[in-house]
C-alpha cells in the first residue's frame, strides 16, 4: 500500500506541476517544485525544453496519480476491482517508463549534464518504476488468471 501512496503523490503533485507549469525553469521565486524539475532537467534536458513526448508521458503519469489513490482505496476496502486497477496502472507505468527510456536512447542519449545526473536521477529515480511496476503487474496477472480459471471450473462443473 505504501507504493500506491508514494506513486500517487509523485504523479499527482510532481508530474502535474510539470505538465501545468510550462515555464518552471524560469521560476525564480524559490518554488520547491520548480527547483525539483530544474534539478531533474540536469539528467534529461528534454524536460527543460519541453519536448512534446515528455509532456505527453508526464501528462499520462499525472493522470494516473488520482487513480493510484483509487487503487489504494479499493485495496483498503477489499473492492473487487482492486486487482484489475492495480494491473492497469502498472501497465501504464511499464509502457510509459519504457517509452521514456527508449526515446532517450533513440534521441541520442546525450541529454544529461553529466554521468552523475544521468545515473543518479534519470536511471536511479526511474528504477523504482522499472522494478516495482512489473512485479505488481505479474502478481495481478496471476490473481486475475486464477479467478478466471476458478470461474471456468465453476461453469464446467457437472451438477
Amino acid at each position: 500500500m505504501c507504493w500506491w501512496v508514494f506513486t500517487g503523490l509523485v504523479h499527482t503533485i510532481l508530474d502535474s506541476f510539470y505538465v501545468f507549469s510550462p515555464i518552471f525553469y524560469k521560476n525564480n521565486t524559490g518554488s520547491t517544485l520548480s527547483k525539483i524539475w530544474k534539478e531533474y532537467s540536469k539528467a534529461d534536458s528534454r524536460y527543460a525544453v519541453r519536448y512534446s513526448d515528455i509532456i505527453m508521458l508526464e501528462g499520462l503519469f499525472a493522470a494516473t496519480g488520482p487513480v493510484c489513490f483509487l487503487a489504494l482505496y479499493a485495496m483498503a476496502k477489499g473492492k473487487s476491482f482492486s486487482t484489475i486497477l492495480q494491473f492497469a496502472i502498472s501497465l501504464v507505468h511499464i509502457c510509459a517508463i519504457s517509452m521514456l527510456l527508449i526515446t532517450y536512447i533513440l534521441d541520442g542519449d546525450n541529454f544529461a549534464a553529466s554521468d552523475y545526473y544521468y545515473y543518479e536521477y534519470h536511471i536511479g529515480i526511474n528504477a523504482l518504476w522499472v522494478l516495482i511496476a512489473p512485479q505488481i503487474a505479474l502478481r495481478c496477472w496471476k490473481k486475475i488468471s486464477e479467478a478466471c480459471l476458478a470461474q471456468d471450473q465453476k461453469k464446467n462443473k457437472v451438477p
